[in-house]
């Protein structure tokens, strides 16, 4: 992958010796490399800022090269740069100065406090002392988001160019307690395709499937149908896949002390046999039909 070596210091794509199988996995909010200059800006203690990390799915994912696929990991923190999030989602609130006018301040991620340099972590927890210099936010914009992005971009692309499609599979993780609007279920999996338009309904029903006969409960889309990347990379009419595959943190990790439990390995292993079902599905889908190819 000829991603700039300078980016490894923010992410690395962990790539297998041949890619075997049209599939990309990205692991954008696992990061934790904290700058140290952005520890002394933060009005939370070292626990507390990890509140909103996808901890550890990039070693959940992690036998993604062996099966055959790329995986992209970033190494900085969600709570620093949130690459799930359009280039310049600003609120203009965090900020000493007047932003560019390109910015986009109205949005619902921007006003929650989620943009893509976040105000907040988990709930309302305000990670900043002081307002930020508007140069900052373009300096992270700059040097790491719009390379991480360049380099997924790279992988996508090479993978469609040498299989005729290309499936990304963007991994996350949600609080325990997220539960199903007017119920009490709480999902072990969400599996999000932006209701339909990001990836082959196919593709969504095999993930829920899977998921299901190993005992998970799996559910599409409530509450988490996918962000900025799933929406922005997935293209199925010209054979271009994005799922989001959300885990419950309570099954692999303590949500108090941010511990893996005991189980993780389970649940690693678990996700290793979902990739190799979900290479296999493709596979033999795509090699009897061409709707994955091109709907």
């Amino acid at each position: 992958m000829d991603c700039s070596a300078g980016d490894f210091e923010h992410f690395d794509v962990r790539e297998p010796a041949t890619q075997t199988i049209p599939f990309v996995f990205n692991s954008p909010h696992s990061g934790r490399r904290y700058p140290p200059t952005f520890l002394a800006e933060a009005n939370l203690d070292a626990l507390a800022i990890r509140r909103s990390a996808d901890h550890y799915v990039d070693e959940l994912f992690g036998d993604a090269p062996e099966l055959g696929a790329p995986l992209l990991a970033a190494h900085f923190p969600r709570a620093y740069l949130d690459v799930n999030r359009e280039p310049y989602e600003l609120d203009p609130r965090m900020f000493d100065g007047p932003l560019p006018p390109f910015v986009n301040i109205g949005s619902m991620r921007v006003a929650g406090g989620l943009g893509t340099i976040p105000r907040i972590v988990a709930e309302n927890m305000e990670i900043y002392r002081r307002r930020l210099s508007v140069e900052e936010a373009m300096s992270r914009i700059e040097t790491i988001y719009k390379p991480y992005h360049a380099c997924l971009r790279k992988l996508i692309a090479r993978t469609h160019a040498h299989f005729g499609l290309a499936v990304l599979i963007d991994c996350h993780s949600m609080p325990g307690n997220i539960r199903l609007s007017g119920s009490d279920i709480r999902p072990d999996f969400i599996i999000g395709d932006r209701y339909g338009t990001s990836a082959s309904a196919e593709l969504s029903r095999a993930a829920l499937q899977f998921l299901d006969a190993m005992g998970f409960s799996a559910v599409r889309n409530k509450p988490y149908a996918g962000g900025f990347i799933t929406e922005h990379y997935g293209r199925p009419v010209r054979g271009l896949h994005a799922l989001q595959i959300e885990i419950n943190r309570s099954l692999y990790v303590d949500e108090v002390t941010l511990d893996k439990k005991p189980e993780f390995p389970m649940i690693a292993a678990a996700l290793s046999t979902f990739m190799r079902q979900m290479a296999e599905f493709v596979t033999d889908f795509s090699s009897s039909d061409s709707a994955l190819a091109a709907e």
